[in-house]
């Protein structure tokens, strides 16, 4: 992950993707996404049948619907 100034920073990058400008988001919006129950929950002992569940499921469709 790159962390820049500002959007236009990001977009004058050498290796910027155009493709990519869709995600081009706030610090504070990746911060959202990634405190999510999904990734709080990757400490527990049973993390991966916990991710078939109703509940991880819920909270991945809901991440889900945050990203662009």
């Amino acid at each position: 992950m790159n962390l820049f100034r500002s959007e236009e920073h990001a977009r004058n990058w050498s290796s910027f993707n155009p493709a990519m400008g869709k995600y081009i988001k706030p610090l504070s919006f990746w911060d959202d996404l990634f405190s999510g129950l999904t990734f709080r929950s990757r400490g527990r002992p049973d993390y991966l049948s916990w991710l078939r569940t109703d509940e991880a499921k819920k909270a991945r469709s809901e991440m889900r619907a945050k990203l662009p």
